[in-house]
């Protein structure tokens, strides 16, 4: 049944394809941005301008009621793995989940990372254990772990976790982004690592179907992997993103000493949200 779906960082990279997605699916949805974001938001939804973190923000300035679901993106610097806001604004979001909690929401979902685990080799599970390893995966993990303590009792919670993201590309600050600014310069060669290491890849659209199916699901608890379930090597898409793309360049391969703390392989246990997706009702 649709329903009425609140999505904080609407205006993000993944935000917007999260609408998108959900208002395909024919939920209304509300789509909060930050008060100076130019971001192009799909225009069938209600785009508010808030800041949610704020001390002061009051949930109520939302909607008249509480809402039946709540998609919660909102994320600064999140490309920056360790910026400092990662820790500044925790206590923020956690404020602002307790506050809808309270209000009476109908179910949350919270996007988490696959940053929370740090170092793991093989795929990851609602169970693998975590240690985080940069300020980004530590406030997230953390997020997640009071969130499950003290917000889990009282309303549905989904600890989304995402992976390695591709897809407009220009917006990601990926290595994607890097080598489309390359080519647009001219460059023939682009500097890069032995690129052996597998990681999964996802791409933003598909993503967001993922959350915005996932999302809707009040029977589905827990930590949730919004994963491809593959495992690729950095090579292999890379070559594929350069054909895909006519880009007249060419790897300059070991130009970069593989990273030590990277795992030669981790990707995310998909086999619960492939049957998630499996399941849903023909759009």
């Amino acid at each position: 049944m649709p329903d009425r779906v609140l999505v904080t960082g609407a205006g993000g990279y993944v935000g917007r394809h999260v609408v998108r997605s959900l208002l395909d699916r024919g939920h209304e949805v509300v789509a909060t941005v930050r008060p100076s974001s130019r971001a192009e938001v799909d225009l069938r939804a209600t785009i508010v301008a808030a800041d949610i973190l704020a001390p002061d923000f009051d949930v109520n300035t939302l909607s008249d009621t509480p809402f039946d679901g709540v998609v919660h993106l909102a994320w600064q610097d999140g490309f920056a793995h360790n910026a400092p806001s990662h820790m500044e604004q925790l206590s923020s979001h956690f404020r602002f989940l307790e506050a809808l909690t309270d209000w009476g929401v109908g179910r949350l979902a919270v996007l988490g990372t696959m940053h929370e685990v740090g170092y793991w080799e093989g795929a990851i599970d609602a169970d693998t254990p975590t240690n985080p390893l940069s300020l980004y995966g530590i406030a997230k993990d953390a997020l997640r772990r009071a969130s499950f303590v003290h917000l889990a009792p009282r309303v549905p919670l989904q600890w989304l976790r995402c992976y390695y993201i591709l897809g407009d590309d220009l917006n990601n600050q990926s290595i994607f982004t890097r080598i489309l600014t390359a080519a647009a310069e001219g460059k023939t060669t682009f500097p890069f690592t032995t690129g052996k290491n597998r990681y999964d890849f996802i791409d933003v659209s598909e993503l967001g179907d993922q959350i915005a199916t996932v999302s809707a699901r009040s029977d589905v608890t827990g930590i949730i992997n919004c994963s491809s379930g593959v495992p690729l090597t950095l090579a292999e898409r890379v070559e594929t993103f350069i054909t895909d793309n006519n880009l007249p360049i060419t790897l300059e391969y070991g130009a970069f000493p593989d990273r030590p703390y990277d795992s030669p392989g981790v990707w995310g246990d998909a086999s619960q949200i492939l049957a998630i997706m499996a399941d849903e009702p023909a759009k």
